[in-house]
């Protein structure tokens, strides 16, 4: 097995008490979901879990990076960002993350739907 899938394995173990969790791969790395909710995706191993505008200041103040991808030569910011490094060991501080991950992920599913329904 590959150190990835070792790595993803961990993750879904760790997050076992938010619920039925599970992984699908893509673009090189691995999208995170609770039903049909992604809240999380993890690349080059490493957890980055979504955030939106209430939730991001947390992130920021603890100086964790946002993801970035770059096309056409230009960076990119998704919203997500890194994991604090206590949630890989601590199932308490995965649940709290991961939660306030969901309910990010969850609003901007709404808002979607929202903005979609008024145009």
């Amino acid at each position: 097995m590959k150190k990835r899938d070792e790595f993803i394995t961990y993750l879904l173990e760790l997050m076992q008490p938010l619920g039925p969790v599970s992984a699908r791969a893509m673009f090189g790395g691995y999208g995170i979901y609770l039903d049909d909710i992604m809240f999380a995706l993890v690349t080059d191993d490493i957890l980055y879990l979504k955030t939106n505008k209430e939730t991001l200041p947390e992130y920021e103040q603890r100086g964790l990076q946002p993801f970035r991808y770059e096309r056409n030569g230009k960076p990119f910011n998704m919203s997500y960002s890194e994991a604090p490094d206590d949630v890989m060991e601590d199932q308490d501080a995965m649940r709290y993350w991961a939660n306030k991950a969901i309910d990010a992920a969850l609003k901007n599913k709404r808002s979607i739907k929202t903005s979609k329904k008024t145009v």
